[in-house]
């Protein structure tokens, strides 16, 4: 028995390994390939024959693809998208998980149907919006469409302050916090996990986002954010010149979603044991 549980546990490992290798190879490669001196979009090897530095200098110095500019038009989108995003989903679920209030069953069905037609359906009526506002081809529209969805993304927030006992906010009540101090002093503490979670998928939206930001922006070229940028840089004219820029990058553009996942994983892991315990 102790002999036939080794042998599947040998095996388990042996296909977590299998698949770690098929999900970072594609890592692998886009990284070597940012590298690679050689030019040529498509090579028959995988380890380049010359390595260099000058595919991220391109990326700063042409005058062709202005990446830093796109890079920081789409930090300060994000950014902003982050912080108004996150506020606005805390403050909604909160509210509907703790208030009770005239059709607030009806509200959550609604939203709840609303939620299962994809964003990209009013792409249309959202530009023609804008262009009467005169706000396309503007960072500030993409701040807008980007942080206006947050009031339906409220569910998982909601169902995770569901969780937490509506006794501690009557002990509070009892000895005299009002509102606010339950809110700052003892959900919010112990909501560090939905809002770190949030805060993530509020801040990589904007990031990764192509379909409302190449719409919006048109042909704003100086107003682009990465993945538009990116994506002109592998045009069939291009695509020889320019890949191993391209792949350069997708690289740098990694960075800071990587460290905001690396910095903010410590408050959630906090969360999740302070929470328990607290509990």
């Amino acid at each position: 028995m102790r002999k036939q549980k080794n042998k599947v546990l040998g095996l388990s490992y042996t296909v977590l390994v299998i698949l770690a290798i098929i999900w970072l190879f594609p890592i692998v490669w886009i990284i070597l390939s940012s590298f690679r001196g050689e030019g040529g979009a498509f090579v028959s090897y995988i380890i380049p024959k010359q390595f260099t530095l000058r595919n991220y200098e391109m990326l700063f110095t042409n005058q062709s693809f202005p990446f830093g500019r796109w890079f920081v038009n789409t930090l300060l989108v994000a950014i902003a998208s982050c912080i108004i995003s996150t506020f606005i989903t805390v403050a909604m679920a909160y509210s509907l998980s703790r208030l009770k209030f005239h059709f607030r069953n009806r509200f959550l069905k609604l939203a709840l149907v609303l939620n299962m037609f994809p964003g990209f359906m009013s792409m249309i009526a959202v530009y023609y919006i804008l262009k009467a506002m005169n706000l396309t081809q503007s960072l500030i529209a993409l701040v807008i469409v980007y942080s206006s969805g947050a009031a339906l993304g409220f569910y998982i927030a909601k169902g995770f302050f569901d969780t937490i006992p509506y006794s501690l906010d009557e002990s509070a009540m009892i000895d005299g916090a009002t509102k606010k101090d339950i809110f700052f002093k003892i959900t919010l503490p112990l909501s560090k996990p939905i809002i770190v979670y949030t805060a993530l998928m509020a801040f990589m939206g904007p990031w990764m986002d192509f379909i409302f930001a190449k719409v919006i922006l048109g042909d704003a070229v100086n107003k682009y954010t990465v993945a538009i940028g990116l994506f002109q840089m592998i045009s069939k004219d291009t695509i020889d010149q320019w890949f191993m820029a391209f792949a350069a990058g997708c690289v740098i553009i990694a960075i800071p979603i990587t460290i905001l996942f690396m910095v903010m994983q410590k408050y959630y892991v906090e969360g999740v044991t302070g929470g328990a315990v607290k509990g």
